[in-house]
């Protein structure tokens, strides 16, 4: 891996479903749900409890409430500072990301992204939330027309993976096998609509996001064969 570790911007985001149950839906998105999912459906579920356990990685049918981003600085130690854009209005979230991004990619063009699964589910399902609030994509996020030697991100998913497409390990059990603290230490991702719609705790899912950038920033200094860092060299900023 010989991208410097000063030119990644790792990322993650935490969705949830638009509605906070089937039956808030109206009749026409209730049938599009249904057309969505028959496929899919387990035999014991019907399509209400289906909804409140799937809509939230949807992206026809989610919203994103935590965009986390995090990158590292040399100071003169390796440090890395976290920065999350949260909240309950989607559009804002992606507006004051996107505005940040084009602020890192005036001031270092050779950035690129890192993420555990970004390539599969982070970036498209942004990409699909920019187009749905009407945002256009910017040209760091375009993925579909670029080479693939152009695209800019590291996915520790897919690293791990070493061209075996069909292995699937998720962050938490990576990190555990390269000996990286976990992050599930609160919540995990099955909790985070509760969290949203029941709880209304949305900085305990900044909070849970800004873990998993964090972990994967670690994952990313194993696999480059460096120490991870200290939990006092990660600087939390507004």
């Amino acid at each position: 891996m010989h991208i410097r570790t000063e030119d990644i911007i790792i990322i993650d985001i935490e969705t949830v479903s638009e509605k906070s149950s089937f039956t808030e839906l109206e009749e026409y998105w209730q049938h599009l749900w249904t057309d969505k999912t028959v496929r899919i459906l387990p035999e014991e579920k019907d399509a209400a409890a289906f909804y409140k356990e799937r809509a939230g990685v949807m992206a026809e049918f989610s919203k994103i409430v935590c965009i986390s981003m995090g990158y590292f600085m040399k100071e003169p130690q390796l440090k890395m500072r976290v920065k999350s854009f949260y909240g309950h209005d989607e559009k804002k979230i992606l507006q004051d990301f996107l505005a940040t991004m084009l602020k890192i990619e005036n001031h270092n063009n050779k950035w690129c992204f890192a993420g555990h699964n970004i390539k599969e589910f982070d970036i498209p399902f942004i990409c699909r939330r920019l187009l749905i609030n009407n945002i256009p994509i910017p040209g760091f996020l375009d993925f579909q027309n670029m080479k693939p030697w152009e695209t800019n991100l590291i996915d520790t998913f897919q690293y791990w993976r070493f061209g075996d497409y069909k292995n699937f390990t998720s962050l938490k059990l990576l990190a555990a096998a390269l000996q990286v603290p976990s992050p599930k230490d609160d919540i995990d991702g099955s909790m985070v609509g509760e969290v949203y719609w029941v709880q209304n705790d949305l900085p305990r899912i900044a909070v849970y996001c800004q873990k998993d950038v964090v972990t994967v920033g670690n994952i990313f200094l194993r696999l480059k064969g460096k120490p991870i860092l200290h939990p006092d060299d990660v600087d939390y900023v507004a």
